[in-house]
């Protein structure tokens, strides 16, 4: 919860900043909230299950890095790119949440 909440308000900054510097504020908000969630959730995924856990999270992380760029581009060719990116937030927020509420 405590890097998802600044990740998704940062990412909702960024789409929707009015300027490329309150928009690069964002996003560097973004990045330092999420720079600690991959990592938390391997560490948990190998609390869980044990290796195969860490291996699945990997995996499952790795794995959204290729398809979710291509899927914010098609978002944002089909829509605009302040809606990609608004959709972006509300994924972090929905993983926020399910971090929260699944805590030890």
């Amino acid at each position: 919860m405590a890097g998802g909440t600044p990740a998704s308000a940062g990412t909702l900054v960024g789409a929707l900043a009015p300027t490329t510097c309150l928009a690069l504020v964002g996003f560097a908000i973004t990045g330092i909230g999420l720079a600690n969630l991959f990592p938390v959730a391997v560490e948990r995924a190998g609390s869980l299950s044990g290796p195969n856990g860490v291996a699945s999270a990997a995996a499952l992380g790795y794995g959204s890095i290729r398809l979710g760029s291509p899927a914010i581009g098609f978002v944002a060719d089909w829509f605009t790119l302040p809606t990609a990116l608004t959709s972006v937030a509300a994924l972090v927020s929905v993983a926020a949440l399910t971090g929260y509420t699944t805590r030890r």
